[in-house]
């Protein structure tokens, strides 16, 4: 009797410990004005000027391209580098780059490739609310401001 009792106590704890589902979820949380600092921040070390549009991506043109201007649905062949603010390089593109719809791609590039030219590159700043936003995601941390050095090779 007295195992039955013990047994059953342990059954009674392990099942009330193991039933995560009444667990509250967890908020997002809005990195905008901290991603807004480190940005700039990032571009007065690195002597940097940037075009900040409405939605708080920035964006540096360095060289405008004289091809075809994709818009936010176009498919387009993109080479690139993403890294953090640090310096780290969390992804980039292998050889002739990566081709994908810009309707298919975090909201910063969305927005962002369609401000050069094809033969065009330059820099994206992206805050979090327009890249992975405030939960980690795969490699990225949650509320990573995002680098990317962009080639815009064609509009497809």
């Amino acid at each position: 009797m007295k195992y039955a009792v013990f047994l059953f106590l342990m059954t009674l704890m392990v099942s009330c410990n193991s039933n995560d589902s009444n667990a509250p979820l967890q908020e997002p949380f809005d990195y905008s004005e901290i991603n807004e600092q480190d940005i700039n921040a990032y571009l007065t070390a690195n002597d940097l000027v940037s075009v900040k549009t409405a939605s708080g991506l920035h964006y540096i043109i360095e060289n405008q391209g004289d091809g075809e201007k994709p818009n936010t649905s176009s498919n387009v062949t993109v080479a690139y580098k993403g890294y953090f603010l640090n310096g780290t390089v969390f992804d980039q593109s292998a050889g002739e780059g990566l081709s994908f719809g810009l309707n298919q791609v975090i909201e910063g590039w969305t927005e962002g490739i369609p401000y050069f030219n094809e033969g065009g590159n330059g820099v994206l700043l992206v805050p979090a609310h327009l890249g992975y936003g405030s939960f980690d995601y795969s490699t990225i941390p949650g509320g990573s401001v995002l680098v990317f050095d962009i080639n815009l090779i064609s509009v497809n």
